[in-house]
């Protein structure tokens, strides 16, 4: 097995503002634990170097005037028409390098997508990507371009049908929003319940229309899910759609802030669940793209990541983290540990939800993916 993780140091260059929960700097955080470790150097393994998406390739979602307007921003200067776009503000703010960054982002995933489909790698990472929410004309939850959607719909273009899953805390309302009328894309999202999180979006009844009904798949979890909770809706869900499906191309959401101590959402994960799902990824046997996605404690992204990658790799990684490492990033890392130790489950009432939903999409949603 070959893979790739493409990458660049100016990931890690860009600011999105002092207090923004943002911080592209856990990229090169992520990469430089992995060579700490001694993975940017494995056998069968290649660090492709990112390079910028160009206008044709985010034309494939993106509006004209939308990338008019968040080139503008790149200046770090709010645009005149930047509000009408959700640049400027809260979440989406107009840094210097907003649109340099977001090229970089989008074109590794266009990368990723390419090495994968044509056979150049078994598996490539882009930990810059899986900005998920960004829709044709508007930035959204800290996402300015949909990386995702472009490299699917490129990939779609060559002629592959896409398995597209997302187990970041927040729905991928982006990459469903962009295939949930079509049957040539499979969108998977397991996500905290938009009852309580950010967009407020992916209920287990949100199946897709026309050609594409069965095709996006939701399964929201309460507050405080876990390992074992998020793991089993994972693996009851996941390998039956992708085997239903029968993808060309996998391309998955990393993110990593459905831990229990990130700072911005409410489930209970810690990277033995993680694993457990990036096991299932590599076990299916498809070409697969990997995108980074969400997480904003920057210690948990730099271990889960470099633990996936780890995981790509069938490298056994040591179990600590070497003190000088952890010194010189000061209080980024709470312990020496690279994995964690498990935390308790839910409840059994919120177990039940959870099942009833599960129940649901493979009574109810499955037979249509079966039937095509």
């Amino acid at each position: 097995m070959t893979t790739a993780l493409v990458y660049s140091d100016r990931f890690g260059a860009f600011h999105y503002g002092a207090d923004h929960p943002m911080r592209p700097a856990r990229l090169r955080l992520t990469f430089d634990l992995m060579s700490e470790l001694g993975l940017t150097n494995l056998p069968d393994a290649v660090i492709i170097e990112a390079r910028q998406a160009v206008e044709g390739e985010l034309l494939l979602f993106h509006t004209p005037e939308y990338l008019r307007v968040l080139r503008e921003a790149n200046t770090g200067v709010i645009p005149v028409k930047g509000p009408e776009h959700g640049i400027g503000y809260g979440d989406n703010p107009a840094f210097k390098g907003v649109f340099e960054w977001s090229c970089y982002s989008t074109g590794a995933s266009i990368q990723a997508a390419e090495l994968v489909a044509s056979g150049g790698a078994d598996i490539a990472f882009n930990i810059a990507g899986g900005l998920h929410h960004a829709m044709p004309g508007r930035a959204s939850g800290f996402c300015y371009l949909n990386d995702a959607v472009v490299a699917i719909r490129h990939l779609v273009d060559m002629g592959h049908r896409v398995a597209y899953v997302d187990i970041d805390a927040h729905h991928g309302d982006g990459v469903e929003y962009a295939f949930y009328d079509t049957n040539k894309v499979l969108t998977i999202s397991l996500h905290e319940s938009g009852q309580w999180l950010f967009p407020g979006t992916g209920l287990v009844t949100d199946i897709g229309i026309k050609e594409g009904k069965g095709f996006s798949v939701n399964l929201p979890f309460p507050p405080g899910a876990g390992d074992g909770l998020f793991a089993r809706g994972f693996e009851e869900i996941v390998p039956a759609f992708i085997g239903a499906f029968r993808p060309d191309v996998l391309v998955t959401q990393l993110g990593v802030d459905t831990f229990s101590t990130d700072p911005i959402t409410h489930l209970n994960l810690t990277t033995n669940g993680f694993e457990r799902m990036v096991r299932a990824f590599k076990g299916f046997g498809v070409p697969w793209a990997a995108l980074g996605g969400g997480g904003y404690d920057l210690g948990n992204v730099a271990r889960a990541w470099t633990l996936a990658w780890a995981e790509m790799n069938g490298a056994a990684p040591p179990e600590t983290i070497p003190e000088d490492f952890i010194l010189k990033n000061g209080a980024i890392f709470k312990s020496d540990k690279l994995r964690d130790e498990p935390l308790k489950p839910l409840p059994d009432a919120d177990v039940r939800i959870v099942e009833k939903d599960i129940a649901f999409l493979i009574r109810e949603v499955l037979p249509m993916v079966l039937g095509q």
